[in-house]
């Protein structure tokens, strides 16, 4: 009777064992869902930093244009067409010209 105490109690052990062992390898949130967790907190935390510093190029530009004179100048030149007084207004153009000789 000893003998049988023992073997159920060790069986028992193993039980709870292989138990706690799979929840811990495939449980719901065991060892691979911590891990597929982690890469995606990774992903999400590049894309943060991609945007972070989107942000600072943004804010930056709009303290440009509300402190500073030559970056409205600069928006106008070139997106609006800016020509001050006393300037004048030189167009080239970078397409190539055919000569015909006849």
């Amino acid at each position: 009777m000893k003998y049988v105490s023992q073997f159920s109690l060790i069986v028992f052990a193993l039980i709870v064992l292989a138990g706690l062992q799979y929840q811990y390898w495939l449980g719901e949130n065991g060892h691979f869902a911590h891990k597929e967790l982690r890469k995606e907190i990774d992903a999400q935390q590049l894309a943060n930093d991609k945007q972070i510093a989107a942000n600072e190029l943004l804010r930056t530009d709009v303290h440009d244009l509300k402190t500073g004179l030559e970056a409205v100048e600069e928006h106008a030149r070139l997106d609006l067409g800016l020509i001050k007084p006393g300037e004048t207004f030189v167009q080239m153009t970078t397409a190539p010209t055919t000569h015909s000789s006849r």
